[in-house]
């Protein structure tokens, strides 16, 4: 391999020649070969986007020339399309603050930005990270990174499925089930009014995340280095988050208080939470759906799932619940991923958090993940979702929680015991009233209708 000499403060460093990256990306690609995780591209966008704001804001202030802006602004829109990924290459597993990161960004466009220009425009301390910090930049990243992931990718998958969700809703009523409590007969419902439970938790978590934004769009920009703002122009933040808002169509503005921005990741803390509510909503309504089309024979068997591949190496025409296991498993890794996020968040000692490239690295795949695998069970398992209601009557017809509408008629005892009769001694529910001599038949095909227990009388 062919190489050529980078340095910096620390000497020379032999760097690959075909590499856009410089001294300090290439000691930290030498000395952090740890795992396989690296920086999400999702970050290095949001970095991209906030590097041309700082250009900008700084040319404005005459900190830099319109060239040096014009070529940061020209090597960040290629960031942006994609071209240069290969380029960032750094572990997750660095310095806690990001910095080797936020230098790779700022060689990276350096190099780029003077080869294109032909001469030595930009520097990447002096000009490309000039009014900042990584301890600023970073934190501001990993903002950016996570609301323009929840608004391309989590809030579109959320919208999605609350809609199929009410198709489903819209298809289904009128049809009567039994419920279920603690996993055994209850009172009856509508298939859609539990449908709409689901829908309902979707529509929560939506709201949840939503309430969790504003803290993530106020950006530690124009810290610096503790917080005092040393080496940047008076309002550097403000107007870099002005320029974002313009960019990306999301109202960035300052952290109030940027001691607070540099070492508290709260934001963060609770928008995982907010994530991993929707995580726990999702647990819930795959589970369910788990539940009511296991079978298809020997389970409960009220809904069927599309076929959409076979289930079994050995068992032929097994067809199993795949979306919901995929669903329930990237819940598992959310849950987790809130716990790490938590226990890093934990950790600002003094003026800077020192997590922050594992915050970064969770939030990103648990949104991610999030968002991804709502897609993929709404479209293959959501949109095909049918009751079998045979089944369904089936099960309503030979449960004996009916017994629950006679409470008020023949007590709750007697009704309990008519319960325990039909079930000792493999009855309907109507044959032990009858045989207990508790009501006459038609005084108990008058009580016990199904259609009236979903609408109770107030």
């Amino acid at each position: 391999m062919e190489y050529r000499i980078e340095h910096d403060v620390l000497g020379e460093v032999k760097v690959p020649a075909d590499a856009c990256w410089m001294s300090q990306t290439q000691r930290s690609f030498e000395n952090f070969k740890i795992g396989t995780e690296k920086m999400p591209h999702t970050l290095i966008d949001a970095f991209a986007y906030l590097k041309m704001a700082c250009a900008i804001v700084n040319e404005r202030q005459k900190k830099i020339s319109p060239f040096q802006k014009e070529a940061i602004v020209s090597v960040c829109r290629q960031i942006l399309n994609g071209d240069l990924y290969d380029q960032f290459p750094l572990a997750i597993w660095q310095t806690g603050s990001g910095t080797q990161t936020n230098m790779n960004v700022n060689e990276v466009i350096t190099h780029v930005g003077n080869q294109e220009a032909g001469a030595d425009l930009l520097h990447p301390n002096d000009i490309v990270n000039c009014s900042q910090s990584s301890n600023d930049t970073f934190p501001s990243a990993l903002h950016i990174m996570a609301s323009l992931e929840v608004r391309n990718l989590l809030m579109p998958a959320l919208e999605q499925i609350i809609d199929v969700l009410k198709d489903l809703e819209k298809a289904n009523e009128g049809i009567i089930k039994i419920g279920r409590t603690h996993l055994q007969d209850a009172t009856p419902l509508y298939v859609s009014d539990e449908i709409s439970g689901w829908r309902s938790m979707m529509e929560h978590s939506k709201l949840h995340i939503e309430a969790a934004l504003p803290a993530l769009h106020e950006l530690a920009i124009g810290a610096t280095a503790v917080g005092t703002g040393l080496n940047a122009p008076k309002n550097f933040g403000g107007d870099v988050c002005a320029i974002l808002d313009n960019m990306t169509g999301i109202h960035f503005k300052s952290d109030p208080n940027f001691f607070h921005a540099l070492t508290s990741k709260d934001a963060c803390v609770f928008f995982s939470g907010a994530l991993k509510g929707l995580a726990a909503n999702a647990m819930k309504m795959a589970n369910d759906i788990r539940w009511l089309v296991s079978g298809p024979r020997c389970g409960i068997g009220e809904m069927e799932i599309p076929a959409n591949e076979p289930g079994s190496s050995i068992m032929p025409g097994k067809i199993n619940p795949t979306q919901c296991e995929a669903l329930t498993m990237v819940a598992v890794q959310v849950m987790g991923n809130d716990a790490a996020i938590g226990f890093a968040a934990s950790q600002g000692n003094f003026e800077l958090n020192v997590f922050m490239p594992v915050i970064a690295y969770n939030l990103n795949q648990s949104i991610r993940l999030l968002a991804d695998a709502l897609v993929s069970f709404t479209k293959n398992c959501l949109a095909g979702l049918k009751v079998n209601q045979q089944k369904t009557k089936e099960n309503l017809e030979n449960s004996l929680m009916l017994v629950t509408c006679l409470n008020p008629v023949i007590g709750y005892e007697n009704a309990g015991r008519a319960a325990r009769y039909a079930f000792e001694h493999n009855l309907s529910l109507k044959e032990a009233v009858l045989a207990l001599n508790l009501l006459a038949e038609e005084r108990f095909d008058e009580l016990v209708r199904p259609e009236k227990m979903v609408q109770p009388r107030s």
